[in-house]
């Protein structure tokens, strides 16, 4: 009399195993879905984890303000979803902080120097576009005497603990059959001091890092970086797991901004750029296709009103870091188009 009840019972076991492969049960598959986005419409605002002491990447003006390239990119963000680019609330966070923030979702993008690796997008988050490339470098006094890394063996060496930073440093002196003693600290700040006071002979981190501090010293002519770069530090805004169309819209902001620089669509001429000819800037702008907003509840004009809020990318860039810029100097280099030389691509916008 048993026997009528296994095939009830297998399909029971075969619905529970669907169920799990599928990621839980509906109600958990719910909860994804009502995930990041929800809360940022409900909230009104994007809670952005940033810099306020880094120049040219998320600094404070006399006014107390949150400026710079990475929280320009989150003002983008906030113009396309809410048409407001001060809808933002910028959340100061350290090295050790970037993971845990990004991972419990206190934050609801991650724009702050942040190596993307293969480790940090299983563990921490999802990883947008890269925004910056860099790679490590050092930075020495003048009179030092030192010419070359050949001369490192025996060094101090000031680095901020819990970075791809600290991890390279030891590569690259183990590599080299080197020996050194590390400075660290976990606050990044206290770095520089420490390697301004004197307390070691070399400092080393992102080399767009490098020149942001020595603009800020008491003397930056005393200071050299070094003509060497010893790892890849593609700098990514990221973004919490689990909730898509959010993970959706922060990517199409930056291919957004990207692709604007490249079709010569400025935050001053947006508007005018709404009857241009060129099919492609149509579509960037809202005016004619499609190009997921309809899928993610956004407005057409959503990518226009985030050019026009921010600018596009080169604008961006040239803000606080170009000939002109309020930060400090640094060239383009990698940094520029993909069609002018350099590394910076996005998919098209359509």
């Amino acid at each position: 009399m048993y026997k009528r009840f296994i095939p009830v019972f297998a399909l029971l076991i075969i619905l529970v195993s669907v169920l799990s492969a599928c990621g839980g049960t509906p109600s958990e598959e719910a909860e994804v879905s009502e995930g990041i986005l929800s809360r940022v419409l409900e909230r009104g605002y994007v809670v952005c984890g940033g810099r306020t002491d880094l120049a040219g990447f998320g600094m404070l003006d006399e006014d107390g303000k949150n400026l710079g390239f990475d929280i320009d990119f989150c003002r983008a963000v906030a113009a396309a979803v809410f048409g407001d680019p001060e809808a933002v609330e910028v959340v100061p966070l350290t090295a050790a902080d970037r993971g845990p923030a990004l991972q419990t979702a206190e934050v609801d993008i991650l724009s702050r120097n942040v190596t993307w690796t293969a480790s940090r997008d299983a563990q921490w988050g999802n990883f947008t576009n890269v925004m910056f490339y860099d790679g490590q470098g050092f930075m020495i006094r003048k009179d030092s005497g030192i010419t070359s890394t050949d001369e490192f063996d025996g060094a101090t060496v000031c680095v901020t603990s819990g970075t791809t930073t600290e991890q390279n440093l030891s590569d690259f002196f183990r590599q080299h059959d080197m020996e050194y003693e590390a400075v660290i600290f976990e606050e990044t700040p206290a770095v520089y001091s420490a390697y301004e006071e004197g307390r070691c002979n070399i400092t080393t981190s992102d080399k767009s890092q490098l020149a942001s501090v020595r603009s800020g010293f008491a003397d930056p002519d005393a200071h050299i970086i070094l003509d060497i770069t010893i790892s890849k530090e593609p700098l990514t805004p990221g973004v919490p797991h689990g909730d898509d169309a959010w993970f959706d819209i922060v990517k199409l902001v930056s291919f957004a901004l990207i692709n604007a620089e490249e079709l010569g669509v400025t935050m001053a001429n947006v508007e005018d750029m709404k009857s241009s000819d060129n099919i492609n800037v149509l579509r960037l702008l809202g005016v004619e296709g499609d190009w997921g907003y309809t899928d993610l509840g956004l407005e057409a004009d959503a990518l226009a009103k985030a050019i026009g809020a921010v600018g596009n990318y080169g604008e961006i860039y040239d803000r606080y870091m170009g000939p002109e810029g309020i930060s400090f100097t640094l060239p383009r280099g990698p940094n520029n188009l993909w069609n002018e030389g350099g590394l910076i691509y996005a998919p098209p916008v359509k």
